[in-house]
């Protein structure tokens, strides 16, 4: 198992404070101030983020166009700072520690990695996030975070003015169609596989209002010409040029972790997320989320917010927890 960030606790014992389940933005944003709090914190990290197909990510105040790569590096730097450490492993299986309670310095979970070491904690905080399953349609996949694309908030500025395609994946396209009309007046809603008696009333006279116009049939595919996109193929053969297209994926939350730990989950129409308090703490017992583990719409900027958050209150929870048991005679933390 790769070691990525040296560390000042070189014996890696496997006992932690708290384990971060991921390291991303939310997690990595924990680790900072955890590491800041004198705890000893490990970050799993799997090597996924979300946003690796963008070259850019935008809407962060300072690190905006930075690229997705170069902010997590420069995360992982920092963590180091404070002993944090961070292994390149993927957290395959979780579960309560028979040998511990979380109380003073006995650990509470198992967490199982895929390298085959086992790592304890008293807390854990999941930033596993989310995968995108993208419509099967070709040209999409391979076209994503360049010219096709998913947030208008993410990339709308850089593609302003472009004639703006939406492949529907639901009659909820209609609202991404609607909103990314404020970047563009060139917008043509694809229905796909959405019939067009799925769309309301409300929702033709709303397209009809912002000029976008409506194409019913299956797309087939991209044409691409000198490496860029430059029009919609549809089945009957017909095609639009265009040169951007959005397309909203279906979400994958990656909830297996949480949901081993017995931690409610509850639906919404971008899949089933755990129910959480303001700092992202689940209802299984010492266990918060932060990211896109606890929500669709978590940008980065949100991430790395809900991080602190969730890493603000289980250093609280732990201070806490130890003053409880010395008072009571427990264990002392080590």
């Amino acid at each position: 198992m790769e070691v990525v960030t040296v560390t000042q606790n070189k014996d890696l014992t496997g006992e932690y404070d708290v384990v971060v389940v991921g390291g991303g933005a939310a997690g990595l944003s924990a680790a900072l101030v955890l590491g800041r709090s004198r705890l000893r914190t490990l970050v799993v990290d799997a090597g996924e983020p979300r946003n690796a197909p963008s070259a850019h990510m935008q809407g962060y105040l300072t690190r905006d166009g930075m690229s997705p790569a170069e902010f997590l590096a420069l995360g992982r730097e920092e963590i180091a700072r404070y002993g944090v450490e961070l292994v390149r492993d993927r957290a395959v299986d979780v579960a309560r520690d028979g040998a511990g309670d979380g109380v003073g310095s006995r650990a509470g979970f198992a967490v199982e990695l895929a390298g085959g070491r086992t790592v304890r904690a008293r807390r854990l905080i999941v930033t596993t996030g989310l995968g995108d399953e993208l419509p099967a349609v070709p040209g999409v996949a391979e076209r994503f975070g360049r010219d096709v694309l998913h947030c208008p908030f993410c990339h709308g500025w850089e593609v302003r003015d472009e004639r703006f395609g939406v492949l529907a994946t639901s009659a909820l396209s209609v609202h991404q169609a609607l909103m990314v009309s404020g970047w563009s007046d060139d917008v043509t809603l694809f229905l796909h596989t959405v019939a067009e008696e799925e769309l309301s009333d409300d929702d033709l006279r709303r397209l009809a209002a912002a000029g976008v116009k409506v194409v019913p049939g299956e797309v087939a595919g991209l044409r691409i010409e000198d490496d860029r996109l430059t029009g919609v193929r549809l089945a009957d053969g017909t095609t639009h040029d265009r040169t951007v297209v959005f397309t909203a994926p279906r979400a994958v939350p990656r909830t297996g972790l949480m949901e081993r730990l017995g931690a409610e989950l509850q639906e919404t129409p971008f899949g089933a997320y755990p129910v959480v308090d303001p700092t992202g703490r689940t209802s299984a017992p010492g266990v918060w989320t932060a990211g896109n583990a606890m929500g669709f719409g978590e940008q980065v900027v949100h991430a790395a917010s809900g991080g602190y958050r969730a890493a603000a209150a289980v250093v609280g929870d732990l201070i806490m927890s130890d003053l409880d048991a010395t008072l009571t005679g427990g264990p002392r933390p080590a």
